[in-house]
């Protein structure tokens, strides 16, 4: 007899109203799997887009599905091999499999064991949960598509977004300096990540005003938002400079400019280097809400709104 979880899952894409919350057979645990005790999952803007179907040419998909690839939980059972985490340890991990099927808005989900790493301590449930997928994106962009170093200038486009917060601050652990693009009222939050200038996007030609600020240019461009404000900004990255964007795809941009498209992909080892950071105290996480499973609907409305500041966590 299969071990029953409730979680929130859909049976065919579409709005918010074809979230349920109701009770599913537990996924069995393979070998080198193990079983998690959910007990904070990080709602996303994707989760959103999967709901709706946006993604569904892109990704393979079963189902029901659950939704939710962040999650920060309690290593419960462990299947053949899995010997790395201990049953009660606490990990989390980015939860996006080859197949959208099982994710991590329930009370329990089966992951390879190569996909977690050790949470951070120093941090809250909910904190750590709202991590991995906005985390491992800033860290893949800048680092592994954008190889950012020390004493370079990184211009960072919708910085006051889930990706964007945590790109602010490693940007600055890595010794660059950061211009930070949002609006006015999120200045004095982007400021406390770190970030040495500010640009209101609101207020005239983005690119005018960070060429005030950086004469000479901006060696990368990490794009959260794309539209207008990309566009206008292209025209403070040097010569040579890199854009990385995680929405826009290329088209339509100068051939000479180095470009660079990021769909973040589950690693554990840098899981763990954002966990060394947070327990120093270099990363912060601001949860804004916290949502209980039977709320799923209303997270996921509430990320659409994309106004929002920090994370939104579903604690089941």
């Amino acid at each position: 007899m299969a071990k029953q979880m409730k979680a929130a899952f859909f049976t065919e894409f579409g709005g918010a109203d074809k979230i349920q919350v109701g009770t599913l057979d537990v996924p069995a645990v393979g070998e080198g799997e193990v079983l998690v005790r959910v007990k904070a999952a990080g709602v996303n803007p994707v989760d959103s887009a999967i709901r709706a179907g946006y993604l569904q040419q892109a990704l393979p998909h079963v189902f029901p599905i659950i939704p939710g690839w962040d999650v920060a939980g309690v290593v419960e059972e462990r299947g053949h091999s899995a010997r790395r985490f201990a049953v009660g340890d606490e990990v989390y991990a980015y939860a996006r499999r080859p197949t959208v099927q099982h994710g991590t808005f329930a009370e329990y989900i089966v992951l390879p064991e190569s996909y977690l790493a050790q949470r951070p301590h120093s941090l809250s449930w909910e904190q750590a949960g709202g991590i991995p997928l906005a985390g491992l994106t800033a860290y893949q962009s800048l680092f592994d598509a954008g190889n950012l170093q020390a004493g370079q200038t990184v211009l960072i486009l919708g910085a006051s977004g889930g990706v964007g917060s945590f790109a602010i601050q490693l940007a600055k652990d890595k010794g660059a300096t950061v211009v930070a693009v949002a609006s006015e009222k999120n200045f004095a939050y982007m400021k406390e990540l770190g970030a040495d200038f500010t640009v209101d996007y609101k207020q005239g030609n983005v690119g005018e005003a960070v060429k005030a600020i950086v004469p000479a240019g901006v060696e990368l461009i990490y794009d959260c938002i794309s539209g207008e404000t990309l566009t206008q900004s292209l025209s403070a990255l040097k010569a040579g400079g890199t854009l990385v964007s995680i929405l826009h795809n290329g088209q339509g941009l100068d051939p000479h400019i180095n470009f660079r498209y990021v769909f973040v992909e589950p690693n554990a080892m840098q899981l763990e280097a954002l966990q060394q950071l947070a327990d120093a105290g270099k990363l912060k996480v601001q949860v804004s809400k916290t949502f209980p499973l039977d709320e799923t609907a209303e997270a996921l409305n509430e990320i659409d709104s994309h106004h929002t500041t920090g994370k939104i966590v579903i604690v089941p």
